[in-house]
């Protein structure tokens, strides 16, 4: 058996372990330990875990799992945290550029611990016939526009799953995200998301409510867009161009160390 210290964060309800991985000790392939540790029974509980480890040319580079174990694509949320975690750990101060997994990027943090990242450009988005509206946000979206008032009693896990798992995504699969417009134009626009390597629905998406606001400014939406999710409000800033694509796009939360411990693995 062996003592794992680890920490746990938070970014509007998506939760991570976090482990300080810059000795690099740990297995990244050992994907049974990964699906342990987020294990909410077994393990210590999460939506996924996160290797903080150094980098030979920028201040840290960030391993993202999902909770089946495997390497993920880019996590907003566990972005926002690890950019928080590193400050706690004294790697950084207030502003920062790290390595995730669709590229480098920059983030910083306001005097009210409210984490600014900044995502990689948008290329634009796709209508997909019966679907939605699909965009890469360093993560594949797709975000569907549904009635008001329909959001509260929908099944996300059901009905995400259906469109994850359809033809159309099954090869690569495909996050999926249920929108709701404000009904007045100061409230924020409503995201439940259903997350392909957790397989369920979380209480929050990073790269999900970038995506959702992107695809609302075609719908009058304007820069910064205010987003709700189940787990706490979140902002995304951004520019459009002509072109349909999006520049300078930032997404804007808290991040949040819950508590810090060991494990026997």
């Amino acid at each position: 058996m062996t003592t794992l210290p680890f920490h746990k964060y938070q970014g509007t309800g998506n939760d991570f372990v976090m482990l300080d991985d810059r000795a690099r000790q740990f297995d990244e392939h050992d994907h049974h330990l990964v699906r342990h540790l987020c294990d909410r029974r077994l393990g210590i509980g999460a939506d996924g875990l996160v290797l903080l480890r150094n980098h030979p040319e920028l201040d840290f580079e960030m391993v993202y799992f999902n909770a089946d174990g495997y390497v993920g694509s880019m996590c907003g949320n566990g972005s926002r945290c690890t950019v928080a975690f590193a400050k706690y750990l004294g790697v950084i101060q207030d502003q920062t550029r790290f390595q995730a997994a669709d590229g480098p990027h920059e983030a910083h943090i306001d005097a009210e611990g409210i984490v600014h990242l900044r995502m990689q450009d948008v290329l634009g988005q796709q209508e997909v016939e019966g679907h939605g509206v699909f965009l890469d946000t360093g993560s594949p979206h797709l975000v569907r526009f549904m009635p008001s008032s329909s959001l509260v009693d929908l099944n996300v896990f059901a009905e995400g799953r259906a469109v994850r798992y359809s033809d159309l995504f099954r090869e690569k699969g495909t996050n999926v995200n249920f929108v709701e417009a404000p009904v007045a134009e100061e409230q924020p626009w409503q995201v439940r998301t259903y997350e392909r390597g957790v397989e369920d629905e979380t209480m929050s998406c990073g790269t999900g409510v970038t995506a959702v606001a992107l695809a609302a400014s075609r719908r009058g939406a304007s820069s910064p867009v205010h987003l709700r999710t189940r787990g706490g409000d979140l902002r995304v800033a951004f520019e459009a161009r002509p072109d349909g694509s999006f520049t300078n796009v930032y997404l804007i939360g808290p991040a949040q160390r819950v508590y810090g411990g060991t494990i026997e693995v």
